[in-house]
């Protein structure tokens, strides 16, 4: 026996008295624990068998929740004065804390001193028994985050630089310079600069020209209609003001000066009148990735992961190779629709993947670390690429060439082994959890295998009861089809606020290379943001603070003047946006119920595509007024951000499992409850007092009362 220090709770580290039985238990008993330091974060015991025990005097304590999700309560056993509870791995303290409160009046502001035992029997990764009831407990016996793991998640590379690649290049491929004017042929016989071709050919600008954000002095998009080699024999050298003007005859001419190599648009003169048409083939781009969705979904589902990622990349890959042989608009359009059937599924199949084989504590930071390093990398990485290349046509061939990994696929990426089990191949299942096993150096007895076989058999009884649920069920109770249509707006916003700052962003510089690189930087310190504060702050309060800070900064931008300063609030405006659509990724999946939680969040991202599509004809607004991208962008945060505040909150409650779960979440949830500042949430008022009335006053002892004060909630 030994006297030693352990951490109890998250917060409290208190003096453990550890003992090592014959039977191979260790007992750990645990005295003084003060209830203000149980925060709602779960404890955890690395590859142990919890078997907590509570005992406060002698209190016949008569109930326990017979099951929390989140805490993998699994059994339940109550004798005379003790409290035992079985636990697989981890439980929640926000669970100890609700069941202290309602059956012990026990507040989390008292500071009442228990006894608690805790004792643990050692289980060695990869030596039984074995207690496993889904997927993720089998992970710490095949490894969680160890070789293989690694491996996979270094293999995201080039797919995350494929899906950045294929998102951000249209942007370049329809690149067009600010300052471009009609071409006057009859100069160019003259050894003229273009300073003095536009002084005698070009009239100023118009007032609707002057509105635009990268307004130039001249116009863009008239000549004056004269007979120039008349007026050049004459020895005219600048132009008049009353000649007669006309629209651009002889196409234009563009100075290359800041984007250096002719785009798609450039080449087919897609301004003035036919500025549209570069919006048009963006969209045409995410109607793709609608259909795709649905195709490559498809075989997913029915055919494996793999084939879907090898046939998504396939298709992308021909497809951008063939948009460099493009020289029409419908033709680049049919291109890059091709293109875009790939996009999102190139990349999230593999995701998936990685993240169903990681163990649930590394999760969120591979998640997170995949977007804050690959594609922030990728991103920035871009617009030198094209500035470097120079040509349209070989960009678009050289950022299709990280997709070629796609063809060794069947050979470096393992299947699902969730999917094998949800087409009812558990042997298959089995199979890949021994390979991932043996290259983790792990040693799995066969009753591990066994028990997961049979937790399985429970998986899919289960999975066949979902599918009598259809999404149309999350608009069946009243509550939740709110939620739902809340949800669906919020990640709608959060995408078309993103897209108008991508493409707002050649509008406020003209150095679009430099200022894009850097905004596309922003998803690291995203990244690392939410990997620290994520978890404390919560994901309500946290998506309302980035939605804010981006309408506060598209805002500011509008009283600046163009250049280094507008940028540098776009960007902070950006870092606020890239939080706000990491948080989203995950919200929806948490908060929708399990039974048709897939279908849901399928559906708000499809719904998404729809922002996409709109996102780039929001810079067209600069043809009212050069500031109202940039105000209806901040408004649109704001909204967003108001939005978020009526939504429950994720972090650390039990996710809901039915519709009428779903329907109920959050109702115990006050609108101010922040995580970081209180342990559990505070009630409203209306349920306060219910609460306070159906509390337990008391626990009895040989007819004795025994009570504990509460004063508050």
């Amino acid at each position: 026996m030994d006297m030693t220090q352990f951490q109890f709770l998250t917060t409290t580290t208190v003096i453990v008295e550890r003992r090592i039985l014959k039977n191979g238990f260790i007992k750990l008993k645990c005295i003084g624990i003060n209830l203000q330091s149980l925060k709602p974060k779960r404890f955890v015991y690395e590859g142990m068998m919890c078997l907590l025990i509570i005992s406060c005097g002698m209190l016949d304590v008569r109930q326990f929740p017979p099951s929390d999700r989140e805490g993998h309560v699994t059994r339940n056993v109550v004798a005379r004065g003790v409290q035992r509870v079985h636990c697989r791995e981890r439980i929640q303290s926000t669970a100890l804390i609700r069941w202290m409160q309602a059956h012990l009046n026990v507040c989390e502001s008292d500071t009442t001193t228990m006894t608690v035992m805790v004792e643990t029997t050692k289980v060695e990764e990869g030596n039984g028994p074995a207690k496993i009831e889904t997927f993720d407990d089998i992970l710490p016996y095949v490894g969680e985050a160890s070789r293989y793991q690694w491996f996979l998640f270094i293999l995201l590379l080039p797919f995350t630089f494929v899906y950045a690649f294929l998102y951000f290049a249209q942007f370049f491929l329809t690149l067009v310079p600010a300052e471009h004017w009609c071409t006057i042929p009859e100069l160019n016989h003259y050894n003229f600069t273009d300073f003095e071709k536009i002084a005698i050919g070009i009239p100023p600008a118009t007032k609707e020209e002057l509105k635009l954000e990268s307004a130039t002095s001249f116009s863009r998009c008239y000549m004056y209609d004269v007979n120039y080699t008349e007026l050049l024999e004459q020895g005219v050298r600048q132009a008049n003001l009353s000649w007669p003007i006309v629209r651009c005859k002889q196409g234009w001419t563009f100075n290359h000066t800041m984007i250096t190599y002719a785009s798609i648009a450039t080449e087919l003169e897609w301004v003035c009148d036919k500025t549209f048409l570069g919006s048009a083939a963006q969209s045409a781009f995410f109607v793709g990735s609608i259909i795709g969705g649905l195709i490559f979904g498809y075989i997913a589902d029915h055919y494996g992961r793999i084939p879907a990622l090898v046939s998504c990349n396939t298709v992308g890959f021909f497809a951008s190779i063939a948009t460099a042989f493009c020289n029409s608009f419908w033709s680049f359009c049919i291109a890059r629709l091709i293109v875009g059937s790939s996009f999102d599924n190139c990349f999230n199949v593999l995701f998936i993947i990685v993240i169903e084989y990681v163990g649930p504590k590394y999760r969120t930071l591979v998640a997170n670390m995949s977007f804050g390093i690959y594609f922030a990398a990728a991103a920035s990485l871009l617009p030198w690429i094209a500035y470097w290349i120079a040509d349209w046509r070989i960009l678009s061939v050289v950022t299709a060439f990280p997709m070629i990994v796609a063809f060794l696929g069947p050979w470096l990426v393992p299947e699902s082994a969730r999917w094998y089990i949800m087409s009812g191949n558990i042997d298959k299942a089995i199979e890949m959890l021994k390979k991932f096993a043996k290259v983790n150096g792990k040693e799995v007895k066969q009753e591990v295998f066994e028990a997961f076989e049979k937790s399985c058999k429970n998986i899919i009884e289960k999975d066949q009861s979902h599918n009598q649920y259809t999404v149309l069920h999350l608009f069946k109770l009243p509550r939740l089809a709110r939620i739902t249509v809340m949800l669906v707006i919020y990640w709608l916003l959060i995408i078309l606020v993103f897209d108008g700052h991508v493409w707002n962003m050649k509008l406020l510089h003209p150095d679009v290379f430099t200022s894009f690189s850097i905004a596309a930087m922003t998803e690291l310190p995203a990244a690392i943001l939410l990997a620290l504060f994520l978890d404390r702050w919560g994901r309500r309060w946290m998506g309302f603070a980035s939605m804010f800070i981006c309408g506060v900064f598209s805002l500011i931008a509008i009283g600046t003047p163009v250049g280094t300063l507008t940028v540098t609030m776009a960007i902070l405006a950006r870092l606020g946006v890239n939080i706000a659509a990491n948080i989203g990724f995950q919200y929806a999946a948490e908060m929708l119920p399990t039974v048709v939680r897939a279908q849901g969040v399928s559906l708000i991202h499809i719904i998404g595509y729809i922002a996409h599509i709109v996102g780039p004809y929001v810079i067209y607004l600069a043809d009212v007024n050069q500031n109202l991208p940039l105000i209806v962008l901040g408004l649109l945060s704001f909204f967003d951000a108001f939005l978020t505040l009526a939504l429950p909150e994720t972090l650390d409650q039990d996710l809901p499992e039915t519709l009428q779960e779903g329907n109920d979440f959050g109702m115990d949830q006050s609108f101010w409850w922040i995580p970081c500042i209180s342990s559990t949430p505070k009630l409203k008022k209306s349920l306060r007092k219910k609460k306070k009335e159906g509390m337990t006053n008391a626990a009895f002892h040989h007819g004795s009362i025994q009570t504990i004060d509460c004063t508050r909630l």
